[in-house]
């Protein structure tokens, strides 16, 4: 596409308000051919040649030089730099010259197992002049018959599946795959970028379980992660694994270029510095760019605005070009397999023009040729932005990617510094697998899986003495002639870990007429998005919770209207059970430690589609839901607050609003969402008797956002200065100091003060 004309037409449209604030021109690239310093079997190499895959791009040939050495490797690179072929090479050609080898692909979604496959077979299908595969692949995972499974476990060669089967089917089953864990050469870890975070932890102690159990068939295989650009590519590597790996980060691969435009919605407040909605901008680009026939994705950051951005879009499709409206679709990883497979299908073949999704399609789904991304909303993360951007863009064709700023002061701070988006380096993976929240119950699933010993320590590292410990005295392990076995009270352990949430439960959505299933939520969520009167949408179709049933875990939903979709409001209150860490910052004390985390559901706004215009507030009466997580706060300066209190200024309003920038400011430096992150305030907080601001991890046990806060404190305090001293709204907006998530209603919140506490934390820096 013509990237730069159709900008140019959207700045003469009728309508346009300078929404278009910065244009970033990433020039084309030319290939870099790599050469082997070994060879491949003749017979692959014969294959690519005749597939236009040969030569290789010089990372490729790297990675299959390291994995011939017997080392582990990472290719961290862009989208589309041809990173699978990196392990699918050196399997094959492991596997013509000794068809014992056995190779295990971890993908985080079924779908894009499903889709590797397919590639996988089509470059297998040329290694024979019948066009049979001369190997065995196959997917293992939920959806897998049942009367297929046994001969899978027989005769795969290459194994697909996730991580979830792999810890909830495989590794408790072990017995059953020991042919296949004997001969266990490659395990391959692709879009490894994704396991952070929680997830990442879980993942991680599964991977070591993984290790642990094929030192008990003699096999000690090599390890290969892809990644997508992260700043620490190694060290997330290493956390994974628990081994070192070699690095291979520099793209040999083409590209054809890319425009990539931020968009900024218009303000219509001028004294509020009100802006449009974000979604319905993201809307009505999508709209524009799929009226013109420009194959687009458009990201949302959640599975409700999915819903919406499609909706509006269809609805301004059916005005001026009825005939594309049916050639969208909304996606999200919550849709029935089935379903995802159909609007997958759809899209490559050119069926449909366009999707708005979730994160769920961020990954290497193969969906065919797109022109153009439309990202609504900073998704939290620089990397995670140049993963969306680059699902648009063929290798040597130029794309279009769109930026859609929303009213928050991270979104809005790179609005008006777009430099530092793109002049500043992608972010570090953050991931914590000695979290004790994580790391006790894969302990116990170890334990069910062979009996422990001290020599897993070097495995599970040195929390391994402690969970021990701990498993021991709860009477779940029992030791005897220095191992440690399960005891007969426990059934099977891994089924109450779920390795995508620290919550061991999923709620249930049921459409109360029919009693059909609609989706399921998992519990740390279920509150926050199935309390009674929300209004849940499912494939664009609103549903009304009547009631929800903490016993049974169900959520009880009848179809609604539509006029209007709910917004919870909740409040938190923190208290510290320890401190771990402090230093000297900015004239005063940061500390970083342990805390008890208390949010409640207090009620929730029911807004209008499109304006997002707040139409009234309900009140809720829910149980207050607790939990133990990691988190820094600091002292402010005495002559800061000397002088609020003389000038009887509001202390608590600038606490806050310093609090709520601090938190949309931190995943510049964190590889996090803003939602992973929490934060309470206080002129008088109980435990320390002063002011305190607390930022803190959103997830049980802490996963390292706040440690990384800690550290950058100084940094964050500074950008966070910026960020609310350059707004140009009067009296503070959500591009600033106010916040969407607020349980108080953005109330006290004061701009002045905050600015004052800031420039005093920052002059002693």
């Amino acid at each position: 596409m013509n990237a730069t004309a159709f900008l140019d037409r959207l700045k003469r449209a009728r309508g346009y308000q300078k929404q278009i604030v910065h244009v970033e021109n990433i020039p084309p690239r030319e290939a870099f051919a790599g050469e082997l310093n070994g060879t491949l079997h003749p017979t692959l190499r014969g294959t690519l040649e005749n597939k236009g895959l040969w030569p290789l791009y010089s990372h490729q040939a790297q990675a299959i030089d390291a994995l011939k050495d017997g080392e582990n490797v990472i290719v961290a690179t862009p989208a589309a730099s041809g990173k699978s072929l990196c392990y699918n090479l050196a399997v094959l050609d492991s596997l013509l010259a000794n068809k014992a080898t056995k190779a295990v692909y971890i993908y985080p979604t079924k779908a894009l197992a499903q889709d590797q496959l397919k590639g996988l077979r089509d470059l297998g299908e040329g290694l024979s002049e019948s066009g049979k595969l001369p190997f065995n692949a196959a997917i293992f995972d939920g959806d897998t018959p049942l009367d297929e499974r046994s001969s899978i476990k027989r005769s795969a060669q290459i194994l697909l599946t996730n991580p979830d089967m792999l810890h909830l089917g495989i590794l408790p089953n072990h017995k059953t795959w020991s042919r296949f864990l004997q001969g266990l050469r490659y395990v391959v870890l692709d879009e490894s970028h994704v396991y952070r975070g929680v997830f990442g932890s879980h993942v991680s102690n599964v991977i070591r379980r993984l290790r642990r159990i094929c030192r008990t068939y003699g096999s000690s295989p090599q390890f290969v992660l892809c990644s997508a650009t992260i700043a620490n590519p190694g060290e997330l590597a290493e956390r994974l694994t628990g081994l070192p790996l070699c690095v291979i980060d520099q793209d040999g691969a083409p590209y054809g270029g890319k425009q990539f435009a931020f968009w900024n919605p218009p303000i219509v407040d001028t004294a509020k510095s009100t802006r449009r909605s974000t979604n319905s901008e993201a809307a009505t680009l999508f709209s524009e760019l799929v009226s013109r026939r420009i194959r687009t994705i458009t990201f949302v950051r959640t599975r409700r605005v999915a819903e919406l951005v499609y909706l509006y879009a269809r609805d301004q499709l059916k005005e001026k070009r009825p005939g594309l409206a049916s050639r969208i679709s909304s996606y999200r990883a919550s849709y029935l397999p089935e379903d995802r497979r159909q609007i997958e299908k759809a899209l490559f073949n050119g069926e449909l023009m366009g999707v708005a999704t979730t994160n769920a399609l961020e990954l290497g789904i193969d969906v065919g040729h797109l022109d153009a991304t439309v990202i609504t909303g900073y998704p939290g993360s620089i990397s995670s932005a140049w993963q969306q951007a680059g699902r648009s863009g063929r290798r040597r064709d130029e794309s279009l990617s769109i930026l859609v700023g929303q009213d928050n002061p991270l979104d809005q701070y790179l609005m008006n510094h777009p430099e530092a988006f793109f002049g500043r380096p992608v972010e570090s993976a953050l991931l914590s697998p000695e979290n004790p929240h994580v790391l006790l119950p894969h302990i116990l699933c170890a334990a069910y899986e062979s009996p422990l010993t001290h020599h897993d320590a070097d495995l599970f590292g040195p929390g391994f003495a402690k969970s021990l410990e701990d498993l021991e005295d709860r009477r779940l392990v029992r030791g005897s002639g220095g191992k440690w076995y399960i005891t007969t009270d426990v059934a099977y352990p891994a089924e109450e870990v779920k390795i995508r949430s620290t919550s061991p439960h999923n709620y249930v959505v049921v459409d109360e007429g029919s009693g059909v299933v609609l989706e399921t939520v998992d519990e740390a969520s279920a509150y926050y998005q199935l309390y009674p009167g929300a209004v849940y949408l499912h494939r664009g179709e609103p549903y009304l919770v009547n009631r929800l049933d903490p016993v049974s875990r169900r959520a009880y939903v009848v179809p609604n209207d539509g006029a209007y979709y709910t917004d919870a409001r909740d409040v938190t209150d923190i208290r510290i059970r320890g401190v771990r860490q402090t230093r000297t910052a900015g004239g005063v004390e940061v500390y970083m430690g342990d805390v008890e985390v208390t949010n409640q559901v207090l009620g929730f706004k029911k807004k209008v589609p499109f304006t997002e215009a707040t139409i009234s507030e309900e009140y809720l009466d829910l149980p207050p839901q607790r939990f133990n997580t990691v988190a820094l706060w600091f002292d402010v300066p005495d002559d800061f607050l000397k002088g609020v209190r003389e000038a009887r200024a509001d202390l608590a309003g600038g606490l806050h609003a310093g609090e709520h920038a601090a938190i949309g400011v931190l995943p510049l430096f964190a590889l996090c969402d803003r939602n992973d992150i929490g934060g309470v305030s206080t002129p008088l907080h109980p435990d320390t008797r002063k002011p305190q601001v607390f930022i803190y991890d959103g997830h049980p046990g802490g996963i390292g956002i706040a440690e990384r806060g800690y550290q950058v404190i100084e940094d964050l305090w500074s950008a966070t200065l910026r960020v609310i001293s350059e707004c140009p709204c009067n009296d503070g907006c959500p591009s600033c100091i106010q916040s969407p998530k607020c349980g108080n209603n953005n109330h006290p919140l004061d701009k002045e003060v905050a600015i004052l506490m800031l420039r005093a934390l920052c002059l002693k820096c």
